[in-house]
């Protein structure tokens, strides 16, 4: 496993994958944050806060990890080495899982130099510190929540074709519905009355609720499930292959 977690990072910094994907994350988070005015923008936010940085940032995840997983399973179909990569002593599962942890340590990597908004923000403050540092370590670790699952997804999707475009469509897909799909739905008006229930099977409620500083079992619970189920997936579709 360890040495397709090195092959997938070694194939993203390589070639200018790896730094495009985590500069266009840094440009676009940094455009709506600190420049464009609007309600992503920190400076009109009028406090010492990363809230809007935490709105946005999942929806930009939508669509970057995908982008970062399309290529996983789907190039190898392609190129039809999948059948080689495990006549070498791997399992599907250690397959799986050093693809999905090569994809989602990209995905951190890009997430680490924002932790200078957090600088920034505590000398922007009228008094240095004067932000929830809890509800802001909260976010962070709801956002790495999120990548796992986004990850998991886009691994399951690139399984599903060997046209990488596919799989990134499919990946931009799933994550949108399963974010605000499900919260969507809870709020139509079906027989007169919201289906609040529903909304606790969305990630976004999940995502939310450890952003406020609060680390919940059950939404810890909720992500690792997700995380395991689509990675179950994954296995599944790669079994046809080999049948």
């Amino acid at each position: 496993m360890k040495a397709i977690l090195l092959k997938e990072i070694n194939s993203f910094f390589s070639s200018t994958m790896g730094y495009l994907v985590i500069g266009i994350f840094l440009l676009i988070n940094g455009l709506f944050v600190w420049v464009f005015q609007g309600d992503f923008n920190i400076l009109d936010f009028g406090f010492a806060s990363l809230t809007p940085f935490f709105h946005l940032a999942p929806w930009i995840f939508i669509f970057l990890i995908p982008a970062i997983t399309m290529r996983s399973f789907s190039e190898e179909i392609k190129q039809g080495t999948l059948e080689l990569l495990l006549t070498k002593p791997i399992t599907q599962n250690q397959l799986i899982a050093g693809k999905y942890l090569g994809a989602l340590t990209l995905v951190i990597l890009a997430l680490l130099p924002t932790l200078l908004y957090v600088y920034t923000i505590s000398e922007l403050g009228a008094s240095t510190a004067n932000f929830d540092s809890g509800a802001i370590i909260g976010s962070y670790i709801g956002l790495l929540f999120l990548a796992g699952v986004y990850t998991a997804i886009g691994i399951f999707c690139s399984t599903l074709s060997n046209n990488q475009i596919v799989a990134f469509i499919l990946g931009v897909t799933i994550c949108f519905l399963c974010f605000y799909g499900v919260e969507g739905l809870s709020n139509i008006n079906l027989f007169g009355s919201e289906i609040y229930a529903l909304e606790y099977l969305g990630i976004s409620y999940h995502y939310k609720s450890i952003s406020r500083g609060i680390i919940d079992s059950r939404d810890v619970i909720y992500f690792a499930s997700f995380i395991f189920l689509f990675l179950y997936l994954a296995k599944l579709n790669l079994k046809r292959y080999f049948s």
